[in-house]
């Protein structure tokens, strides 16, 4: 205790030295627990700092905050986005266009259509006919056969999907739902001159 005594007495003499004055006895023991206050405190708080440096809590929660900040930083939008570095063999798959079926020509004849009259009936292959499909009834092709129907007079082509039989009429060699015939112009008139071609899958 003297000696923790003497100590503060001689930081309140070296105080006032800095000071430029020379304090007197009662001067030094007014400072002297000045000197002592401030240093404990000085001390209390470094041991509080050091308390929370060990604490398992705050290291958590700091080690949570970071780990949060770097999940944030890793997801900030990117001013300029950047190009991939590609292999030498990689394809642009945005070039490739797709190839045209090859198509088997079944030669010409006459088109008809229907429409309305027939709308949710079923039709030979078990199917609801639907009027705005492109489909197409034939008398030979197999079900599911689809085929290009182009219109000779203004060149107007639509894929239909076979899925009826028919047509019953003599000289009509395809009957194509309405959907269908509007898509090569023969609605007004009714029947058309048509190429057929048969795409194979």
């Amino acid at each position: 205790m003297w000696r923790e005594s003497g100590n503060l007495r001689g930081l309140a003499l070296l105080a006032a030295a800095m000071d430029g004055t020379i304090p007197s006895r009662a001067g030094i023991r007014w400072l002297t627990p000045v000197l002592a206050l401030a240093l404990l405190g000085t001390t209390a708080s470094g041991r509080a700092q050091d308390a929370a440096q060990l604490s398992p809590e705050a290291a958590t929660a700091e080690a949570t905050a970071e780990a949060d900040a770097d999940f944030d930083a890793a997801f900030e939008i990117i001013d300029e986005p950047v190009e991939p570095e590609l292999p030498d063999h990689a394809v642009d798959i945005t070039t490739i266009e797709p190839a045209e079926p090859e198509a088997s020509q079944l030669g010409r004849g006459m088109a008809s259509y229907y429409g309305r009259r027939f709308h949710g009936r079923p039709t030979a292959n078990g199917e609801r006919f639907d009027m705005h499909a492109m489909t197409a009834a034939h008398r030979t092709l197999p079900f599911g056969s689809m085929v290009r129907v182009t219109n000779t007079r203004n060149g107007q082509s639509v894929v239909v999907r076979i899925n009826d039989r028919g047509p019953f009429i003599r000289g009509r060699t395809i009957d194509l739902s309405r959907g269908a015939a509007e898509q090569i112009g023969m609605v007004s008139a009714g029947h058309a001159s048509v190429e057929l071609e048969l795409l194979e899958s």
